[in-house]
């Protein structure tokens, strides 16, 4: 008896991660639904490639890389500047966001134009799970076997323009959070207790923009040099006043009107999100007077003829990847009533009967909550898993240039340009959040 209680188990098992069975809850979860338990299994997909790329530049791992030829020649120092062991990290990390970056794009294309769970290509996208891990394993393996040449340098050009889109990615859903907050607050303001949920309100949005201005503070001390530095004073204050302009505008009246729920909260998040992509993007600046982090970093690989390896977890990389892992966890769980970051994301409201699901044991499992049409677009879905392999790729390596002839690593101005330019859209995206009711009036923004 006990041997059939384990085939049975075994057998319920393979169901769950082989088929197409959405049974991934443990017994003491919550009923789900179907659409946010698959969002979150592919984000976490993502986050465990994410883990294997950090690893991959702890120092020591190095050297069990360095066996890989086509990876990094045999000889140490190179140039007296980097050494073999930062470019085996830095080139593992491409390989390993490469797989991830082309597993995501395959559901791309296997999930164009997917309408409902009644699609046969929804078994796949909700099923499946070992085969689907078993995928990503084997293209992994097979990345680590692309010849170097000039794959670094070409996949970073990829990277670029994945982490350019994955910011205005993070920035809508930074914009359907702020939203979401405020509207919640002022919901529970207009139910009862005025004064306490107004107040939390003001204070939160004055701590917020309180921060905001003591990092551009920090970042006109650090990152200006003594004088000569007048790009970095440049796109400081430009962004600065983009700020303000979009701060004010989200509380002018006849914004105000059409949106009730806009305010000051919403800017004051954005403001501080534009604050760090500054920060981010002045940070590549390749002058040494004019960026300390990367002062630091060629001291640490030239200062001592026995330093062997180099500092890349600098501050912004680190802030950049607690944004990323929140990000990627929200798109996975987000449920928005926001019709415009709807549009954009390629989301629909949340649906399903909200009634609890159980199975007549009563153990809560997951629910199709697709059968009339899909809560998100699959195919979008994927792409921004995609984008945010690119991005993870250009934030674990600082966005620096690798070189494939010398085994050299710069700093480039593109990089700058590419962060500056993606904070300058996502101010102009907000932007036309605010006044999209405006402009077109016969379309309902309810």
């Amino acid at each position: 008896m006990g041997a059939c209680l384990g085939v049975c188990s075994l057998l319920s098992c393979a169901s769950c991660l082989c088929g197409t069975a959405p049974c991934l809850l443990c017994g003491c979860c919550p009923s789900s639904k179907n659409s946010t338990i698959t969002r979150l299994t592919f984000s976490i997909f993502l986050l465990l490639g994410t883990l294997v790329a950090c690893i991959m530049i702890i120092p020591g791992v190095e050297n069990g890389l360095k066996k890989l030829p086509w990876l990094c020649s045999a000889s140490t120092t190179l140039s007296g500047t980097l050494n073999c062991d930062i470019v085996v990290g830095h080139q593992a990390v491409y390989r390993m966001c490469f797989a991830m970056a082309a597993f995501f794009f395959l559901f791309v294309l296997i999930m164009i134009c997917v309408r409902s769970s009644r699609d046969p290509r929804s078994y796949i996208q909700n099923g499946f799970w070992f085969i689907k891990f078993l995928i990503l394993v084997g293209i992994t393996v097979g990345a680590f076997f692309i010849p170097n040449g000039v794959f670094t340098t070409v996949w970073y050009y990829f990277g670029m323009v994945g982490g350019f889109l994955f910011f205005l990615v993070q920035l809508v859903l930074i914009i359907d959070l702020a939203h979401s907050w405020s509207q919640s607050w002022l919901q529970r303001a207009e139910d009862g207790n005025t004064k306490c949920w107004y107040a939390a309100l003001l204070i939160f949005t004055l701590l917020i923009y309180a921060g905001a201005i003591a990092a551009i503070v920090c970042l006109y001390v650090y990152y200006t040099g003594s004088g000569d530095c007048v790009l970095n004073k440049v796109l400081i204050s430009l962004n600065l006043i983009f700020c303000v302009i979009v701060s004010v505008v989200s509380i002018l009246p006849k914004i105000q009107d059409a949106q009730p729920h806009s305010g000051l909260l919403q800017s004051s998040v954005i403001t501080l999100y534009t604050v760090f992509v500054t920060w981010s993007a002045i940070a590549n600046f390749p002058d040494k007077t004019c960026n300390p982090t990367l002062l630091a970093i060629v001291n640490n690989g030239t200062s001592s003829s026995t330093s062997t390896v180099g500092q890349w977890w600098d501050a912004p990389s680190i802030v950049g990847l607690v944004i990323f892992i929140l990000c990627t966890l929200f798109i996975s769980i987000r449920n928005s009533s926001n019709q415009q970051v709807n549009k954009l994301m390629q989301t629909e409201e949340s649906s399903g009967d909200g009634a609890v699901h159980s199975a007549e044991d009563g153990v809560h499992r997951a629910y199709d909550n697709e059968e009339d049409g899909v809560c998100y677009s699959y195919s979008f879905f994927h792409f921004c898993l995609f984008l945010a392999s690119l991005y993870i790729m250009m934030t674990l390596t600082n966005w620096y240039l690798p070189g494939y002839n010398d085994n050299s690593i710069t700093s480039p101005m593109s990089a700058v340009w590419v962060k500056i330019s993606s904070s300058w859209v996502g101010l102009l995206l907000y932007l036309w959040t605010l006044v999209a009711p405006l402009i077109l009036s016969d379309r309902d923004f309810s």
